[in-house]
């Protein structure tokens, strides 16, 4: 299986390359515009040069079954579209782009072309998260916290909070009929957000706050009368009574911790398979940003 790696920054060093590498019968294809980059990290996992490409039209001359693009997100629409056309099935980091026209005009061009278009929002598929789905979930607490990190607007919330947006999406028991947002703008840069989705019997509230002083995530879940608790999607603790607390193993790896291995095995094996994978839910999420992009405006002046 032909398998395309595009863009060789950090997400793509750290957490793609080693699970891609790792897997049997895979034959591996690298693309980065910069040289440097591009030598170093085939040197890395011992890539040969034949599979290393600085243009996108010689790596899809390759006749590429599949695709993972990890290039910087203002670039996401040009090149996925461009694979897209070539009926190279993708998995594209979040966001699809940084405008919703552009994500939604991706989405369109995957239906047309029949060519499989998937977003890694990679919380669905980490274990941790994935297993809250079957607790109880009357109420939903997110928080994904940096320090000194203030942002652009759009930028903090694409690149950043769409993963409590989507993971709120992901966990709500029910259809989302009411959304609030505040936030704290100073100086064009936003400070925190907090976002408020409410449905029949639930509420789910998602924060981020990029001047906390440390760098966190937790999600809590409640309902019947029981709590559970993730810290940085590695220790669980549940509540119910007396609370008991499960942490990672020793030698469970970060990336299938953090969901990513699975989001990998799972665009896989789809395209092996057959499956026509459709973005059009991620969408969903793309379009919440974007009500909570105009929120943010509204209330920064």
């Amino acid at each position: 299986m032909k398998v395309g790696c595009i863009g060789l920054g950090d997400i793509a060093e750290k957490a793609y390359l080693p699970v891609l590498t790792a897997l049997p019968g895979i034959e591996l294809h690298l693309h980065t515009r910069t040289p440097a980059t591009l030598a170093r990290i085939a040197a890395a996992h011992r890539i040969p040069e034949e599979r290393c490409h600085a243009d996108l039209d010689a790596l899809i001359a390759q006749g590429l079954d599949a695709a993972f693009v990890h290039a910087p997100t203002a670039v996401h629409p040009q090149i996925v579209a461009h694979l897209l056309a070539a009926g190279v099935p993708t998995c594209v980091d979040k966001p699809l782009a940084y405008e919703f026209a552009e994500s939604e005009r991706l989405v369109r061009l995957a239906e047309r072309h029949r060519t499989g278009l998937a977003v890694a929002f990679n919380r669905r598929f980490a274990p941790s998260y994935a297993q809250c789905a079957e607790h109880p979930r009357d109420l939903i607490l997110m928080q994904k916290n940096r320090a000194a990190l203030p942002e652009e607007p759009r930028v903090f919330i694409l690149d950043d909070f769409i993963h409590v947006v989507d993971t709120l999406r992901f966990l709500a028991p029910g259809p989302i009929d009411d959304v609030g947002v505040r936030a704290r703008v100073k100086d064009g840069l936003l400070h925190h957000v907090v976002l408020q989705l409410g449905g029949d019997g639930f509420t789910a509230l998602g924060v981020m706050n990029r001047l906390s002083g440390s760098a966190e995530e937790i999600l809590e879940i409640s309902g019947q009368d029981s709590k559970r608790q993730v810290i940085n999607l590695a220790d669980v603790i549940d509540h119910k009574g007396q609370p008991s607390v499960r942490r990672r193993g020793d030698w469970v790896p970060v990336a299938r911790q953090r969901g990513i291995e699975q989001v990998v095995l799972a665009f896989l094996g789809a395209v092996r398979e057959g499956t026509l994978l459709s973005a059009r839910d991620a969408l969903a999420t793309h379009e919440l940003c974007e009500r909570v992009l105009t929120a943010v405006h509204e209330q920064g002046g």
